[in-house]
């Protein structure tokens, strides 16, 4: 299968044994947009919560990954086994969705994919579906499998400022990554790590969905031509996430992620804003 799968195909394969859908709806995006369909949920999900039980609440910084053992005994509270195969989306299209990809991913689990176009193509399609409600779930038996390889530290981008062994890609917007264009996070300045790559997140996306093949091998160029390894960074590791999967889909470029990100950086390097 591929990364991503259509919303025909989902509704096709409702009944597959194994079969296992994960809503990862955000409240919101981090600028603000929420989705008209914020209590709706395809039939059969269960909800994949990002912001509380998939994040480590022990960071200083938004959307850390948590450990493995928080993210395995979460799992199993959605009743995910090993041998599930998983099929994530969110009510924006593509924003959070490809977050719970990598996340599973991270963890060991090889059969995940992104709905494309998520809950809105799928309501688009007269596909049915129902108001979100809290479920209790038989305990799955998944095991965390993590891939520390996969997460960039500060420190190691910091030293690769110099080494330049990797290359980073950055999903915000070309605005914040020029410096121009005020972050989300009133208290940092914009602006970029040295040597990174601009591919705003919305740039691989059209109407809520991923672009062609053609359009993102175009868009893509200059990280597919890069002969050093990948890293996406953003914000706070949410959007980086789409990039990178968008990356994975045309050109098998990793799955590695700065996930601190630039509120990471930005904090350590001191890029505060002067109050006035």
């Amino acid at each position: 299968m591929n990364e991503i799968v259509s919303v025909d195909w989902l509704e096709q394969h409702l009944n597959d044994d194994d079969l296992i859908i994960l809503d990862a709806s955000l409240p919101s995006t981090i600028g603000g947009t929420k989705s008209a369909h914020q209590d709706l949920t395809i039939k059969g999900a269960r909800f994949f919560d990002l912001k509380n039980n998939f994040t480590n609440k022990n960071s200083n910084f938004p959307n850390t990954i948590p450990t493995p053992q928080q993210f395995e005994i979460e799992c199993r509270k959605l009743g995910i086994n090993n041998s599930s195969k998983i099929i994530i989306f969110d009510n924006l299209g593509i924003y959070s969705s490809p977050r719970a990809w990598w996340l599973l991913k991270l963890m060991g689990h090889p059969n995940v994919h992104v709905l494309n176009g998520g809950l809105p193509e799928w309501m688009a399609n007269d596909y049915p579906t129902v108001k979100r409600v809290d479920k209790n779930y038989e305990l799955g038996n998944f095991k965390s499998d993590f891939n520390k390889s996969k997460v960039k530290s500060y420190e190691e981008v910091l030293e690769n400022v110099k080494s330049k062994i990797f290359t980073i890609v950055d999903a915000r917007s070309e605005g914040r990554f020029l410096g121009i264009e005020n972050e989300p996070r009133k208290h940092l300045k914009s602006g970029s790590i040295p040597e990174s790559i601009s591919v705003p997140y919305k740039s691989v996306l059209e109407n809520g969905k991923f672009k062609s093949e053609a359009e993102l091998k175009s868009i893509l160029k200059e990280v597919s031509s890069n002969s050093k390894e990948i890293a996406f960074s953003c914000g706070s590791g949410m959007t980086a996430c789409i990039v990178m999967l968008a990356s994975e889909m045309v050109f098998k470029t990793g799955q590695n992620i700065y996930d601190g990100s630039w509120t990471e950086w930005a904090e350590k390097q001191n890029l505060k804003v002067e109050a006035d």
